[in-house]
């Protein structure tokens, strides 16, 4: 069944992306969140019955709903930072829950101090790599930092937690938030640089990005 949803959904995504690349519209926005739906599908057809379960379906959802948000930046050009203000935020809660879920399932220990001073030093180096990036966030940087944070934290918690009790489950997990974060770099050269908005970049950020979340969804799978 999740296989047959992710085949679903690499199809639905190469027709999403040929949409996005000829124009952004409705219709576009419609394909991509038949996409998003398809990766919270993967995960409520997993193991509802581990701790993790719902905390992972609850981020997916926040997911989808940050996918939305920020494609309707396009499809409303007047309302986008509203649009960007509201994608940023249900994503940065969703990866919040994922965090949880993760401590929930797992436990917590020493190791979370190491992982996120080590989130906090990738959020750091962002910014300081803003200027030399000839990236301009603009009054959009505090919410760019906070959102690092949690982006960070996912990647950095899960990475720990891999490290420390091993497992296919957790594997999974990590590579899919590190293939997260690779697609939120991308992506902040489309919405702060120049010239970083060509059909390479758009389709990098979106195989990325929707190969980590169905990562993410999937790794309840393996539990």
């Amino acid at each position: 069944m999740s296989f047959a949803l992710i085949v679903l959904g690499i199809i639905l995504l190469v027709w999403y992306i040929r949409e996005k690349l000829r124009a952004y519209s409705v219709k576009a926005l419609l394909i991509k969140s038949m996409v998003s739906v398809l990766f919270v599908a993967v995960a409520v057809t997993a193991k509802a019955g581990a701790p993790l379960a719902p905390y992972v379906v609850l981020g997916l959802v926040f997911g989808l709903m940050g996918d939305i948000w920020l494609d309707l930046k396009y499809v409303f050009p007047e309302q986008d930072r509203i649009f960007t203000y509201a994608g940023f935020t249900v994503f940065g809660i969703g990866h919040l829950l994922f965090i949880s879920g993760l401590l929930v399932q797992y436990g917590g220990g020493l190791f979370l101090i190491a992982s996120f001073a080590l989130a906090a030093a990738a959020d750091g180096l962002v910014a300081v790599l803003e200027k030399p990036m000839k990236l301009s966030y603009g009054i959009m940087k505090p919410v760019v930092l906070a959102y690092g944070i949690c982006l960070f934290s996912t990647v950095f918690v899960s990475g720990g937690l891999f490290l420390l009790h091993g497992g296919g489950a957790l594997c999974c997990f990590f590579i899919g938030s590190v293939l997260f974060a690779v697609s939120d770099l991308v992506l902040s050269g489309t919405y702060f640089g120049t010239g970083k908005d060509r059909p390479v970049d758009i389709i990098s950020n979106y195989i990325f990005y929707y190969g980590g979340q169905f990562l993410i969804a999937y790794s309840l799978c393996l539990l």
